[in-house]
């Protein structure tokens, strides 16, 4: 089944932030040969899904703004989603610059990209067992620090999308009558 791709239509049925065509640019120019060497645009198909639902799984609740309609199938397009580093912003401190609501902006599209090319070597969200305290294999000895993460964080995924999130801690977000 071919690929159906957010291209701010606000989709029911959109499966991917970006295209296999996007993502082969992206990759290409950026070098890596890992997502050239993926054995047919089916797989990269697979694997841009795979992306899309961690997307969805992880950040869906923490984007800003709002949905562009109740009935699309992914969260974006937006509305509201302020430039956070728009010149009139940073000069007036009036965010009333915001991203365009008909679109997925390039940064969504790069990390679903990079994220695919990460769901082709694993999982992106395995199950998580006890955390090893210390593991010994013959010579070599790993011991993990108290309270240490016990997932993976993408961080290049967190500063791409970084833009496009609310932010956290005790802020909330204040509208105007």
């Amino acid at each position: 089944m071919a690929l159906i791709v957010e291209t701010g239509h606000g989709g029911a049925d959109s499966e991917s932030f970006c295209s296999v065509a996007f993502a082969t640019t992206y990759h290409a120019n950026m070098g890596n040969a890992a997502w050239a060497a993926l054995a047919s645009d089916t797989v990269r198909e697979q694997m841009l899904r795979r992306a899309t639902v961690y997307i969805e799984e992880v950040y869906r609740l923490r984007w800003a703004g709002y949905r562009q309609t109740d009935t699309q199938a992914l969260s974006w397009p937006r509305h509201e989603v302020p430039r956070k580093d728009s010149y009139t912003g940073i000069l007036t401190g009036d965010w009333g610059n915001y991203y365009e609501s008909d679109t997925v902006p390039a940064e969504v599209q790069r990390a679903c990209a990079e994220l695919a090319l990460r769901a082709s070597t694993g999982d992106l969200s395995p199950d998580l067992d006890r955390p090893t305290t210390s593991e010994a294999v013959g010579p070599i000895s790993v011991t993990y620090a108290v309270g240490s993460r016990q997932f993976v964080k993408f961080r290049a995924i967190e500063n791409l999308l970084e833009p496009f999130l609310m932010a956290s801690g005790s802020s909330m977000k204040v509208v105007r009558a």
